[in-house]
């Protein structure tokens, strides 16, 4: 894809402003550069929406834009459970979680693990979520970003990791107050630049299959021409979807349940993945751990309300692709949906060239102003976990272990080394990920693995004052086996069902520990729960109202 001048011009003015704002924004605050809660947390200076954005810039990356719409291809609108599922796990995370941080003056999660357990399960969680952070979720945002620029420019992949990762560097050594600032651009070039893709994607399913009347026609349409496509929950072999796998050839050999197991997707597993993530998260949380506590849940309101959004941005696309590809002779959309292995010689349909290939068919302009979203999400999300990544090694492991006289200038100078040596080992290993199959489901399923003892570990911490350190530590490293070992012994599991399985194990496990050791019924390091913490402001209640009364409609029309 080649971008014409009006697309170069419009992506230059994303960089300017977003140069020149967070430059700015990290003037302001000269004298706060080496205070270490200013630089990990901007402490006090975040808005609501300032969180809300951050939250959401930080989340949506090339994983959603390019796996999800693949996962779109495949699944149609089920997909979207990630996204309106989570506006739901947001409001769980503002009423009962940021409490029980805020209150306990929590910056890291492993400081909570510290408070709550004991350094042993702090130190190792905090080593384990800085190896995830680094070898995992920075490493495949920068594979998954690159390659989708590689792909539809055509310029060397190292190229473009490269210069995703000089650009993520610059905001990220600003600090939290930066990024967070910056990520209100980012989010509006997100959004504007997804809603103008969605927008071209039904205006040519439009032209192709009906009167050429635009994207409302061209929406109608989708629902007319893969009415399995807009389905929330599937039962087990009901239909058959492409796998994006050579072993799937051209056909349709996958059984979507197996990605999103029916009721599983309400009541089960989807609950783990999306507690670990919003509310046990370092790269998540650190937005509003910050913050005051109405300030915070205002902001991971807005974050939810956002959420609804998603996918008419990442998910719509998708559909429409497919779409296209089943029902009209799109010569483009035909050959790129075709891919050959380079290891068989066999062709088969790769799903995740879905949204590149929509790219390509923008015009000048909107080419750009698509660039310009694509390179926001990777390059906030790059930038939070990057953060995320020197909060813990800096707060959890270097002032505690190795320079525990340090001063908060020392602290945040190791902060920004072990930004630069983060983005370094991620860019490295980066394309060893070229294996990699479904992006999206590959990082669901291997998170998935770690998640279950996570949640566990948190929830029992927060409510149960018998839960201790043993426990904790028997949940967290059991966490990993017990997903590997349902894994490969019941193949045909679902991810979402092992881990509610591996969940309700890792809970027992704590419980079991917790009733055995006398010393828990007076346990010293359980948490003050009261119930005045979690009272609620009006203007709260009704946005929460509002945004599960939307999910409610959501699912009643699409079930």
């Amino acid at each position: 894809m080649k971008l014409a001048t009006p697309d170069i011009l419009v992506f230059v003015l994303y960089f300017i402003i977003v140069s020149l704002y967070g430059y700015w924004i990290y003037q302001r605050k000269k004298n706060t550069h080496n205070d270490s809660k200013d630089f990990f947390l901007a402490e006090g200076s975040l808005t609501w929406w300032a969180i809300g954005a951050s939250l959401i810039a930080s989340n949506i990356s090339a994983e959603q834009f390019i796996g999800m719409s693949g996962q779109a291809f495949q699944l149609g609108l089920g997909i979207a459970s990630y996204e309106w599922m989570a506006a739901l796990t947001l409001i769980i995370v503002a009423v009962f979680f940021m409490p029980m941080y805020l209150k306990n003056k929590i910056y890291t999660m492993p400081q909570f693990l510290r408070q709550r357990y004991d350094g042993r399960v702090a130190t190792i969680m905090a080593v384990f979520w800085l190896l995830l952070y680094v070898l995992v979720n920075l490493t495949s945002i920068i594979y998954l970003g690159a390659l989708s620029l590689h792909n539809m420019f055509g310029a060397p992949f190292f190229a473009c990791a490269l210069g995703l990762v000089i650009f993520a560097i610059f905001i990220t050594l600003g600090g939290m107050r930066v990024i967070g600032y910056t990520d209100v651009i980012q989010v509006f070039f997100l959004v504007l630049g997804g809603l103008a893709t969605t927008y071209v994607a039904l205006k040519l399913v439009s032209t192709n299959l009906g009167e050429g009347h635009g994207a409302w026609e061209g929406l109608q349409l989708l629902k007319q021409r893969a009415p399995d496509h807009f389905h929330m929950i599937f039962h087990k072999g009901e239909n058959l979807v492409y796998s994006g796998e050579p072993s799937g050839g051209l056909s349709p050999t996958k059984d979507p349940w197996f990605d999103l197991p029916g009721l599983a997707v309400l009541i089960g597993g989807l609950w783990i993945a999306n507690l670990s993530y919003w509310g046990c998260n370092q790269y998540i949380t650190q937005r509003a751990l910050g913050a005051s506590l109405p300030t915070a849940r205002k902001g991971l309101l807005f974050a939810g309300f956002l959420k609804l959004l998603m996918p008419v941005i990442v998910v719509l696309p998708g559909i429409a692709c497919y779409v296209i590809f089943k029902e009209a002779n799109h010569p483009e959309i035909t050959q790129g949906m075709h891919q050959i292995d380079a290891a068989t010689g066999q062709e088969f349909i790769k799903p995740d060239n879905a949204y590149s290939i929509l790219l390509n068919l923008l015009g000048p302009g909107l080419k750009g102003l698509a660039f310009a979203a694509l390179t926001a999400a990777i390059v906030a999300s790059l930038a939070g976990k990057a953060n995320s990544i020197s909060t813990i090694y800096s707060l959890d492991i270097y002032k505690n272990f190795f320079n525990k006289e340090a001063d908060d200038r020392t602290v945040v100078r190791m902060g920004r080394i072990v930004i630069i040596v983060a983005f370094a080992i991620a860019l490295l290993i980066s394309p060893a990920l070229k294996s990699l199959g479904q992006g999206f489901a590959y990082i669901q399923e291997f998170t998935g693995f770690i998640s279950p003892g996570i949640v566990a570990m948190f929830l029992m911490g927060f409510f149960w004052k018998r839960a201790n350190s043993n426990g904790a530590l028997a949940a967290t490293l059991a966490s990993i086996p017990l997903s590997a070992l349902f894994k490969y012994t019941v193949p045909d599991m679902p991810f979402m069902n092992r881990m509610a399985v591996v969940f309700v194990i890792c809970l027992a496990l704590i419980i079991l520990f917790g009733l055995i050791d006398p010393k828990t019924k007076n346990n010293p390091k359980a948490l003050k729960v009261e119930p005045g913490m979690f009272r609620l402001s009006n203007g709260f209640i009704v946005g929460m109202l509002l945004t599960m009364g939307v999910l409610a409609a959501l699912y009643i029309v699409y079930w």
